[in-house]
Order: structure tokens, then C-alpha cells, then sequence
């Protein structure tokens, strides 16, 4: 297999399909035969496999926030559901095979948070007792009041 030197070589949908093709070929033994490409649209996964067209898309995210060796990882990940599929195996998460073949190529079980953790919180104040709220949610301040003294509760921060 011919490594790919930097990440910017693998930033177009050509590139990543040439990758893809060269990693079925030395891991899998067997031709990727259908599409791979990038989908910004995609959120928390790291990339996904389609039953019915057997095309891979990925993240391009992995890519620019851990680089080249997390994209592989997922890669593999993808291309253990695309060979396990079209062999009439077991393809899902849980399945005996699935774990096996990922294991033997070296794939990653799953993709690091693509995603940053959302801390903001609505901060209230009962304006009776002066018990703190802390809330993800905004609360309707006409509906609701304190849950120890039933006081009328006032936004103090979010």
C-alpha cells in the first residue's frame, strides 16, 4: 500500500476513494467496487455504510480534527460492514463476525467525540428562600415556581 504523505492529499472525494480501494485491497484481500465520499450532513459517526446502494460516505471531520490514522481506523470500521454484507454474514455491531474481522484488520470500534459537549445551563433564583436552580432547559417562569417553598423563581444567568 502506498501511505498517503499528509492530510490535505486526502481532502477531495478522489483521494478518499483511492484510499479506500488501496485499504480493501491490503486488509481485506477482496476490491472496494462502489462509491466512498464525504458527507459534511453527518454529525456524531464517524462514517456510514448504505445496505442498499453498498456505498461508504464519511465525516470529514475525523479527518480534520484527529487526522489521517483515526480516518483509517474508520475506514476499516466501514469496510468490515461492506465485505461482511456482501459475503451474506454477520455485518451488525453485534455480531460474531463484525468483532472478529474488525479486530484481525485493526479498526476502530468507535470514533472519538466529533462534537464539543454542550455545559450552558439556565441559572434561576427563588426570589422567597433564595434556593438555586440550575436547568439545561429554559423554564416557563409563569408556570413554574420553587420546588421547596413554591416561591416565584427569577432567571439570574442563560
Amino acid at each position: 500500500m502506498t501511505a498517503l504523505s499528509t492530510d490535505t492529499d486526502l481532502r477531495s472525494d478522489s483521494q478518499l476513494q483511492q484510499l479506500v480501494e488501496q485499504l480493501s485491497l491490503s486488509f481485506f484481500g477482496k476490491p472496494f467496487l462502489h462509491r466512498a465520499f464525504y458527507n459534511a450532513r453527518l454529525k456524531t459517526t464517524g462514517g456510514r455504510y448504505h445496505l442498499g446502494s453498498h456505498d461508504i460516505d464519511f465525516n470529514p471531520k475525523v479527518l480534520e480534527k484527529y487526522g489521517q490514522d483515526e480516518l483509517v481506523g474508520v475506514i476499516k470500521h466501514e469496510l468490515c460492514h461492506y465485505h461482511l454484507h456482501l459475503a451474506n454474514r454477520g455485518y451488525q455491531h453485534k455480531d460474531k463476525d463484525f468483532k472478529e474481522l474488525l479486530s484481525k484488520t485493526g479498526g476502530s470500534r468507535y470514533v472519538r467525540p466529533l462534537l464539543e459537549k454542550k455545559t450552558a445551563y439556565h441559572c434561576y433564583r427563588c426570589q422567597n428562600c433564595g434556593a438555586a436552580i440550575r436547568r439545561q432547559r429554559r423554564i416557563n417562569l409563569d408556570r413554574y415556581v420553587c420546588g421547596s417553598c413554591r416561591g416565584k423563581l427569577q432567571l439570574i444567568a442563560g
